[in-house]
């Protein structure tokens, strides 16, 4: 529906219009735990909201956005309106405003299974209900009547009836309670998309949190399944870690009063950052044990939302376009956080080796986009919650600390806080304070890196004199804009012992095609030559050949874990770029990835190989590669240390990459305990990671599976046995799983992702080769009928990838063509596919050259 998709010169001409006093939306949940479904339509809810609103120009018309199955009320000043008349499924006419106004809005909004608005989850395992809201960008109108925009800011007074036994949670403490009716303090100024409700029989901890005169409450809920497995002591430790971190460099006290923290199910995001009641996704409760680099992932993204308060709801950006302002500040805060204050203090090495990838990778789609971003509506938006927004936008925060230096940003943002709080901004707003408190260039530094699009190479290269002395060392950078850098610059040579030490740095400013490092002449040659050493800048790093001889014999003796990290990610973009064979990086990492320390990069290298073989590989090689995988992880597993997070890491490798009879065996061993290997613990997660494999190869059926899933009978093993069963290789299976996604949308969206990746197995190409036709012919009939996210989900997930030949790339270009008007953001995704795709090839035709 067209009025779904508000654009932004509608947004602005409501901003310029109307200025929001208040809301007060009431709600009744008590139809969740109503057990008959409904005889036609959705399950429902009743939700009363009163707008208080004043309007600049008297007799002036606007809209107010909902997005519900039916409309009970209309009132607006006291007269009623015929909704048959003012609302057309998603927004409602409002005309002949007064200067100041009140609208009330009776309506039935759905619940929702998609993790969009109003969220409603039925617990497989002990049948409770549970609720949550989500609505970022733009689905607070599932849930009640409102200016669904960012810069209509307002306070809030949520009112809500639950079933019997239940806890209802809002941004606002709890005030009142008559009967099954909780009425909530009135929030701060906030926009839409972060207010929130989280309903239901959740397990519940609290804690408190004090600095000097301050008092914050502090909650963590999950699910009563998950109670167990909930280590509430160490989220409220990070949690405490960061508010004294935030409120030292940032000098605002926390402005939201308590601090609850809900991990939920079926959650589409990492985590929210509803000020006073952040949402999280369940799974970083885990149920089993984990790497530490599991519980770093979790810590950076509490740290992360945490920063939200400040960079996000107590500043707020005025549009879309600058979404960066919230994401890439929280997102650098993240890993500052980590590093400065908990006990993660490698943290620079994941971002490094593992957000850039993201970043990278979504920098050289046709889709890449400045950081600063042109965001026409709200699909743009939806998509552009992306690499770019968050981890490039992160990296460039991290060169601009030092380009202005840390004491200088951190002061701009203190500025910040206290010149816009509670209200909205643009990027003039945060560049002027920065310019004021650093001297520095701001509008050139802005030009370059937040209004531009794409990433730099850079390249040394070394001339050497007949001593072995260097006579030049000069830095060459390529890409479409040539940036200012600040970079450090690492030489290292080779001890006798095997190491690779660095000998000599150099920190300087990389400007224009060529710089040359003066203060290197007459230095030893080095035998590695590591631009942006300390990763100070965003770039892709490249070698000369030296340098790259010298690490295919000894990447794993680089000593410090940070330029060890810098390296395997400019070997992975070498890979992804067809400038190295697949093979080449998959040796790399079976000859070094075992001496990698860091657990977090060794995943990551697990996944590349992974993928390396599976759409960057020759076709002709891939069948061997995959084997020379598994065998290399098998003999890692049994070389780790018992008990230790590289063993867990090395195991579930083996398992994702296992090829042959002997490896299939090998696992149905460790699943029924006729094998084993010391200090392995194959605990229930570890058993279903054992299963997707044996399910794919056809080494268990559906029986073995739903005995599996008797085994695990929760909402995670539920997702667990509905991918396995269909990743099984057989015809009926996959048309089953194409029926259940395309078809119905009976599926909730965990279990529709579920479906997908089960569906879309690497070693079952010729078993998907059929579904390549009906993707292009379904995908415009699924972004019509299904909500945004499913529709994301479905389009991205099922394009056939897998079909890796020019043909589909032909298709995909036909379907473009045939569609030059479908929506922008469709299209969008499709041509995202379409680049992999061809990246793919490209890099497939790099790997045969080697063979």
């Amino acid at each position: 529906m067209p009025g779904e998709n508000l654009s932004r010169d509608e947004a602005r001409e409501r901003a310029e219009l109307l200025s929001v006093d208040g809301y007060e939306v009431v709600l009744d949940l008590r139809s969740a735990v109503d057990e008959a479904e409904p005889a036609a339509g959705p399950r429902t809810f009743r939700s009363v909201t009163t707008v208080r609103f004043r309007a600049a120009s008297p007799g002036s018309a606007t809209f107010a956005d909902l997005i519900a199955p039916s409309v009970n009320s209309v009132t607006l000043n006291g007269a009623a309106l015929d909704p048959a008349e003012v609302f057309d499924g998603s927004r409602i006419a409002l005309a002949g405003l007064a200067s100041e106004n009140v609208l009330v809005v009776d309506a039935n909004c759905a619940y929702s299974r998609t993790g969009e608005g109003m969220h409603r989850f039925v617990d497989p395992e002990d049948g409770e209900v549970y609720l949550y809201t989500q609505y970022e960008p733009a689905d607070a109108r599932r849930v009640y009547a409102n200016f669904e925009q960012p810069d209509l800011k307002a306070p809030y007074r949520f009112e809500v009836s639950a079933p019997e036994g239940w806890q209802v949670w809002s941004n606002g403490v709890e005030e009142s309670r008559e009967g099954p009716t909780r009425r909530f303090a009135e929030t701060a100024p906030i926009s839409t998309y972060i207010t929130c409700v989280v309903a239901g029989p959740y397990h519940y901890v609290t804690d408190t949190y004090t600095r000097g005169d301050l008092t914050i409450p502090l909650g963590a809920m999950c699910r009563k399944g998950l109670a167990k497995h909930f280590d509430a002591d160490d989220v409220f430790l990070v949690t405490k870690q960061g508010f004294d971190l935030f409120h030292e460099i940032f000098d605002y006290p926390y402005p939201f009063g308590k601090y609850d923290q809900a991990f939920v199910p079926e959650y589409n995001l990492g985590a929210m950052e509803n000020p006073g009641m952040v949402t999280f996704r369940e799974e970083y409760i885990y149920r089993g044990k984990v790497t530490q680099a599991s519980y770093e992932r979790r810590a950076n993204v509490i740290l992360h939302e945490m920063a939200h308060m400040w960079f996000g709801d107590l500043v707020t950006m005025k549009w879309w376009d600058d979404l960066w302002l919230k994401e890439s500040f929280a997102d650098f805060m993240g890993s500052f956080g980590l590093v400065e204050a908990t006990r993660f203090d490698q943290a620079w090495v994941t971002f490094a080796n593992n957000r850039k990838a993201w970043a990278y990778r979504a920098d050289q789609l046709p889709s890449t986009h400045p950081i600063t971003a042109d965001i026409p509506d709200l699909e743009a938006a939806k998509l552009n919650f992306d690499g770019i927004t968050y981890a490039k936008g992160a990296s460039v925060l991290k060169q601009l600390v030092a380009y202005v230096g840390r004491e200088a940003f951190l002061e701009g943002a203190r500025r910040y806080f206290k010149a816009h709080a509670y209200g909205n901004t643009t990027l003039d707003d945060l560049l002027s304070v920065l310019g004021e408190v650093s001297g520095r260039d701001m509008a050139g530094w802005s030009r370059a890196w937040l209004q531009t699009a794409g990433v730099n190479a850079l390249t040394p290269v070394v001339t050497c004199g007949a001593d072995g002395r260097m006579t030049e060392l000069a830095v060459l950078q390529e890409g479409d804009e040539l940036r200012p850098h600040r970079v450090a610059v690492g030489l290292y040579r080779l001890e006798a012992d095997g190491a690779l030490v660095r000998y000599a740095r150099s920190e300087t400013d990389v400007a224009g095609a060529r710089t040359v490092i003066a203060e290197a002449a007459g230095l030893e040659r080095p035998d590695l030559v590591l631009v942006n050493d300390e990763d100070l800048t965003y770039c892709k790093i490249r070698f000369d050949e030296g340098s790259l001889a010298v690490l295919r014999g000894h990447l794993g003796s680089i000593g410090d874990p940070l330029a060890r990290a810098l390296c395997w990610s400019a070997l992975w973009n070498l890979t992804r770029d067809g400038l190295m064979p697949a093979r080449d990086f998959v040796s790399l990492v079976l000859a070094h990835a075992g001496r990698e320390s860091e657990v977090g990069v060794l995943q990551q290298l697990h996944a590349q190989a992974l993928s390396a073989v599976a759409h960057y590989a020759a076709p002709s090689w891939r069948e061997q590669g995959g084997r020379e995988l598994a065998a290399g992880a098998l003999h890692e597993l049994r070389l780790a240390e018992p008990g230790s997070e590289h063993q867990l890491t090395w195991a579930r490798f083996f398992a994702a990459g296992s090829a042959t009879e002997g490896d299939f065996q090998l696992l149905l061993g460790l699943l029924d305990g006729s094998a084993r290997i010391d200090g392995l613990d194959v605990d229930q997660e570890l058993r279903w990671d054992f299963l997707l494999p044996l399910a794919a190869h056809g080494a268990v059926g559906e029986a073995v599976i739903e005995a599996e899933l008797a085994r695990d009978d929760t909402a995670s093993g539920k997702r667990h046995q509905v991918r396995c069963l269909a990743a099984r290789p057989s015809a009926a299976v996959k048309d089953q799983a194409w029926a259940a996604v395309v078809e119905s949308d009976a599926l909730s969206n965990a279990l529709v992702e579920a479906t997908i990746s089960g569906m879309q197995q690497p070693s079952q190409r010729a078993l998907l080769a059929g579904y390549a036709g009906r993707y292009f012919e379904v995908i415009e009939r699924i972004w019509a009928e299904r909500s945004i996210q499913i529709g994301i989900d479905v389009v991205r997930g099922l394009y056939p990838t897998l079909q890796d030949s020019p043909a589909t790339l032909e298709a995909t270009d036909a379907w473009l063509t045939a569609h030059a008007d479908a929506a922008p953001a469709l299209r969008r995704l499709v041509l995202e596919s379409r680049d992999d795709l061809a990246r793919a090839l490209r890099a497939q035709a790099c790997d045969a050259g080697r063979a």
